[in-house]
């Protein structure tokens, strides 16, 4: 059984732009001062390694190579040397660490929007490949499946959740319900008080805290060796230099905020999150249990993997051994002996 009460951060920052080293380097030290002041479960914003395509909006479909070959060349591969370094990270400072992710196999050419899960060893305990990409998104990340539809049992509680507007999904809500979510995160780049709005409903809905993470980042900050960085960004009132304005947030099983939210500036928002209390809040409404209606909805979930390849030859069992005889066992000349000649 977790402890109940769990003192949480979420890190509003902004990535260095397309450059998964110096991200890196920044997420170890966002981690380090998260702990230094107690948190135990350090969450970041979604894409956080190395960027979200910021293009997608800005230009016509098509215009996007430069910028998109950097993103597959920076992205993370799971398992790989930078999910070790973020696994390093987590244990020297010993918390749980979510972190928002581009993701691209070891031989791919696709690119999925993913959140990892790390425990305070450093192990790396699951990841959730976002299922739909939203709109133009569709140009930059491949879908994920339902196999990473999972609740992770950690020192803090069961942590699980979604990827931006994916929290608008109330069918992909209701199956992490359905696990028993304590903590439930939501990395994003969606902002303004209707998306606060949104992490109040689902803490209340799935009877649950919630953490809802963005980045804060501005125009100003992408580096210069960015290809083609003026088209990057109009810079349209009333966004001005600011790409992203944040607005991240802590939200307790009632709708309260708890921290947030954080406008226009980077900072980290801690909250000390009551887990009894939410359990105990769920003798008032348990949306799948008592306050749920098994005998008039089901919701099936296909949580099995979808492989783009599958091997035969790896899935096949080998052929079966034919059974023994009795012949295979004596020399020639030995069938009377006891046994009938064949």
């Amino acid at each position: 059984m977790s402890e109940s009460m769990v003192k949480v951060a979420a890190v509003q920052a902004a990535p260095v732009f397309l450059d998964l080293e110096a991200s890196l380097q920044k997420a170890a030290g966002l981690i380090e001062k998260a702990a230094a002041e107690g948190a135990q479960l350090v969450v970041f914003p979604e894409a956080f390694l190395p960027a979200w395509p910021a293009w997608v909006d800005e230009v016509l479909p098509g215009e996007d190579r430069a910028w998109h070959v950097r993103l597959l060349e920076q992205s993370v591969v799971v398992p790989g040397p930078a999910t070790e370094r973020l696994g390093a990270a987590a244990r020297q400072a010993g918390v749980q660490l979510v972190m928002g992710v581009d993701e691209r196999e070891e031989h791919g050419s696709t690119v999925y929007n993913t959140i990892l899960y790390f425990d305070p060893e450093g192990r790396l305990v699951g990841k959730h490949r976002k299922l739909v990409p939203t709109h133009a998104e569709r140009l930059v990340w491949g879908m994920g499946d339902g196999s990473d539809l999972t609740v992770h049992q950690t020192p803090v509680g069961r942590v699980g959740g979604l990827i931006c507007w994916e929290n608008y999904m109330p069918l992909a809500r209701f199956a992490l319900y359905a696990q028993g979510v304590d903590i439930w995160v939501a990395p994003t780049l969606a902002t303004h008080d209707h998306w606060v709005a949104s992490m109040r409903h689902i803490a209340r809905e799935g009877v649950c805290h919630v953490i809802g993470v963005a980045p804060a980042a501005r125009f100003s900050e992408v580096p210069d060796s960015v290809p083609d960085r003026q088209r990057l960004w109009r810079g349209v009132e009333p966004h001005g230099d600011w790409m992203l304005d944040g607005y991240s947030v802590i939200v307790d099983p009632g709708g309260t905020v708890l921290a947030g939210p954080l406008v226009r500036e980077e900072g980290i928002l801690y909250a000390t999150l009551d887990l009894d209390a939410a359990r105990a809040r769920r003798r008032l409404f348990d949306p799948v249990g008592h306050y749920n209606r098994p005998d008039v909805f089901r919701l099936i979930v296909d949580d099995r993997p979808k492989p783009h390849l599958v091997s035969l030859a790896q899935t096949q069992p080998p052929p079966a051994t034919p059974p023994s005889t009795w012949s295979d066992h004596v020399s020639p000349g030995q069938e009377g002996e006891g046994q009938p000649a064949r």
